[in-house]
């Protein structure tokens, strides 16, 4: 009979940059994603749970999932959604969490993973401090409780949310620096984390960049200078004075002509700051770009490093022309790579998509892949896939697992859309109770939340049209299955990351297929 398995879940919130680890338990799965020394919440996280279930279970296995330094606010979070994919593929029987807020603190959300989507998955779960399981709360009064805790929960979140940015914000409006790094071409100064001072080995690269900008070359042409005279790169600056430790993708660092296109449009090298570009409708919600004349902008905040007059001169030609739009959406995206550099492949759709090496004109590499039919290395990589699996008569079995992941995408997204549903009702609550208070008296202004609710509506546009491509798929597959036996006519992301490690592209006549261990 199979093991009991529960996962135990452990977040702490910190704002600073995480890193993957490796496992260092025996006997147990563990994907953390935590900060550089793990958190005394976490591990005290972790004892209180690994004696909740020697106490109350046998025969069990532990899975541990940890995300140490993540908001509680969304459910972007590395070792969450590791938890959850673990869940709908049914290797998870029980969740325990210290408390309700550990897994998610937007009661909405928290409600329908707890009383829909959980029971729907026939997992278990389990909130130590709160007294909560739900084998044992079904239907009863306990509901009341913990929904209450749910939403104090929530509200103490989004009160403390609020708080830090007043605080930024404040921050900002004083004109002081605020980012956590220094930008290239400067140094924090040891005294006073707003000031900036110049770091002379960097501006120097700074300076060269903006001089042949004016000069008439490109961020290409510069990219492609700057890897051929061997200048070092941001990175490996910084790995010199052990702010950082990276490896490089290829055999070296390199220069992107998106690097130089950065740092060419930064007003902080004139000695300007430039805050409050982006903001979010709300917590949780996406990025968007303000208007820039509700920027806040700081001049003559830190000695610059370019005269404004050569800092306006580059700007003069440039945002004219677009950059071509890629779709980091196709199956095949991250396992080709080009033979030559190494570096993964684009894809750009149009009337005759293609893959290409975005790195053949400033790298210095000639052989770099220029271009390569989209629909050609499509059906080669089919056809050779299809042989693999014929010879160990596995070809049934990757169409299940077609299909598998399908349904299972179809699943994600009904989720998804449940959640933005109940964002939207919460919202329309919101603004009914705010109109019965203006009409009755009690406040005298009404205060809507309309662009909020045109945001998520949005949201669920966007998931609709999605949610209907991936059942389309779905039947599209199941019913090539039908007509044409074991042979495939589609590539989907869940077939390629089960059979194939990588594909080198030199041509369209040279490619080779680095196939899984197992094949």
């Amino acid at each position: 009979m199979a093991q009991y398995r529960i996962a135990t879940y452990l977040r702490v919130s910190k704002a600073e940059r995480m890193r993957s680890i490796q496992p260092r338990v025996c006997g147990q799965r563990l994907q953390v994603h935590r900060l550089n020394g793990e958190s005394n919440s976490i591990s005290a996280q972790r004892v209180l749970l690994q004696k909740y279930a020697a106490k109350n279970f046998t025969g069990y296995e532990l899975h541990e999932f940890c995300d140490d330094g993540y908001t509680g606010t969304n459910f972007e979070r590395p070792g969450m959604q590791d938890m959850l994919e673990s869940v709908r593929n049914g290797e998870i029987h029980c969740i325990m969490v210290k408390d309700f807020s550990r897994f998610a603190r937007d009661y909405i959300e928290l409600g329908s993973y707890i009383e829909q989507i959980f029971p729907f998955l026939g997992v278990r779960f389990i909130s130590v401090n709160d007294d909560y399981d739900s084998d044992n709360f079904k239907g009863s009064i306990a509901d009341i409780d913990v929904n209450f805790k749910n939403l104090l929960y929530d509200l103490y979140s989004k009160d403390l949310s609020g708080k830090v940015r007043s605080s930024l914000a404040a921050t900002k409006e004083k004109g002081q620096y605020v980012s956590a790094n220094a930008p290239f071409g400067y140094v924090k100064a040891q005294d006073d984390r707003h000031a900036l001072l110049i770091a002379d080995d960097e501006a120097e690269i700074v300076r060269r960049i903006f001089s042949l900008s004016v000069e008439g070359h490109t961020s290409v042409e510069i990219a492609r200078i700057f890897n051929e005279t061997q200048v070092k790169t941001p990175i490996e600056f910084k790995m010199e004075k052990r702010k950082t430790s990276r490896m490089p993708k290829g055999e070296k660092f390199t220069w992107y002509a998106s690097t130089i296109c950065q740092i060419l449009r930064n007003e902080i090298y004139i000695g300007n700051i430039v805050q409050k570009k982006y903001s979010k409708d709300f917590v949780g919600g996406r990025n968007r770009l303000n208007p820039r004349d509700e920027w806040l902008i700081t001049y003559k905040h830190h000695e610059p490093i370019i005269d404004k007059e050569v800092f306006d001169k580059v700007q003069e030609g440039r945002g004219k022309k677009r950059a071509p739009q890629y779709n980091p959406a196709h199956p095949l995206v991250g396992k080709l790579v080009c033979g030559c550099c190494k570096k993964n492949l684009r894809y750009r759709t149009g009337l005759n998509p293609y893959f290409s090496c975005g790195q053949r004109y400033s790298n210095a590499m000639e052989a770099c892949v220029r271009k390569v039919n989209g629909q050609f290395v499509e059906e080669y990589v089919l056809l050779m896939l299809q042989d693999q699996l014929q010879a160990v008569g596995e070809l049934e079995k990757l169409h299940m697992e077609a299909l598998i992941g399908l349904k299972r995408e179809i699943m994600e997204l009904k989720e998804e859309r449940q959640m933005w549903e109940a964002k939207l009702e919460k919202l329309k609550l919101l603004d009914f109770e705010s109109y019965q208070n203006y009409v009755c008296g009690k406040t005298g202004v009404f205060q809507s939340d309309e662009s909020v609710m045109k945001s998520v509506k949005r949201e669920l546009t966007s998931l609709d049209a999605n949610l209907q491509e991936k059942e389309a798929a779905y039947f599209g597959v199941e019913h090539n299955r039908e007509r044409a036996g074991n042979q495939f006519v589609v590539l989907s992301k869940e077939m390629i990351e089960n059979y194939i490690d990588k594909i080198e592209v030199y041509d369209e006549q040279h490619m080779e297929i680095m196939w899984k261990a197992f094949l």
